[in-house]
């Protein structure tokens, strides 16, 4: 058999599918962990390739915060979105959405943030006090790490949800809560003056990082056309400097197996249903 190069098989597909095409621009959803003009600027080139390369149109449908955007996809109103691994496995059951693509270089998982110059030094130490978490279902930052604040430490916290990993580190810098929990690539990329400030005393176990899905009701054919225009980014230097902005370190084909780990968590029991989050 004949091996095809990607811009080969790109093309093969969008001849199949271009019949397919819809006018209509596809929406597409971003789990909203930095603010809306950091996420604008990252992905409205990426989806201008994704137009050039297979003849659709995109529209990037922003969330105000991580609850409105999960009650957006639950509901299936993204096209396309790119969620964390929790919320696919939900919006799987919900809307059957399917991955596509994910960073299959780094893995996600979360950490927990103190004061650099506190007494804290155990997640013991936190049970009853406030903890800071970005939104209720966050995966690493919250969803995990309240799992194991309390199965391996005993620590029954008090939630504080501040909306994003920015506010979460700002709130334990100004000493608001006695911690929070973050993820580490979001630590990473805080100015010094807020990231020197702080100290890891917990990392959660690692999973498969945050894929795009897209809704099964896109055809076969067009989220192929998708799924090999995304992979066709880490041809090129521009490409993957578009692709560090999601960010993703290498991208490679997701499928939902890479996803199953977290069905044995137990992480239901903290998961909070989109109709029951609070609306701002």
């Amino acid at each position: 058999m004949i091996a095809l190069s990607s811009r080969l098989l790109l093309c093969l597909l969008l001849a199949l599918g271009a019949s397919a095409v819809s006018a209509e621009p596809l929406r597409v959803g971003v789990v909203p962990q930095y603010e809306e003009r950091k996420l604008q600027a990252a992905w409205q080139p990426i989806l201008q390739h994704l137009q050039e390369q297979t003849g659709e149109t995109f529209a990037l449908r922003p969330a105000k915060n991580i609850p409105e955007f999960e009650r957006e996809l639950n509901a299936g109103h993204y096209d396309l979105a790119y969620m964390n691994p929790f919320h696919l496995v939900m919006a799987n059951k919900q809307q059957g959405y399917l991955p596509l693509v994910r960073d299959t270089e780094r893995q996600l998982f979360g950490v927990l943030v103190v004061a650099a110059n506190g007494e804290i030094d155990s997640p013991a130490q936190l049970d009853g006090k406030p903890v800071a978490f970005p939104a209720p279902n966050a995966l690493g930052a919250s969803l995990q790490m309240r799992q194991e604040l309390l199965d391996l430490f005993g620590a029954q916290v008090i939630p504080q949800y501040v909306k994003t990993h920015d506010a979460v580190y700002l709130n334990v810098k100004l000493g608001v809560t006695a911690a929070g929990g973050g993820i580490a690539r979001t630590l990473d990329q805080q100015r010094p003056l807020v990231r020197d400030a702080l100290r890891v005393i917990h990392s959660t176990r690692k999973v498969a990082s945050h894929p795009i899905a897209a809704l099964p009701s896109l055809s076969e054919t067009r989220r192929e056309a998708i799924t090999q225009a995304l992979l066709q980014l880490a041809e090129s230097e521009s490409g993957r400097q578009m692709l560090q902005l999601i960010p993703m370190a290498k991208i490679g084909p997701a499928s939902l197996a890479d996803y199953a780990p977290l069905q044995q968590m137990g992480l239901e029991r903290f998961y909070v249903p989109p109709q029951d989050l609070p609306k701002p």
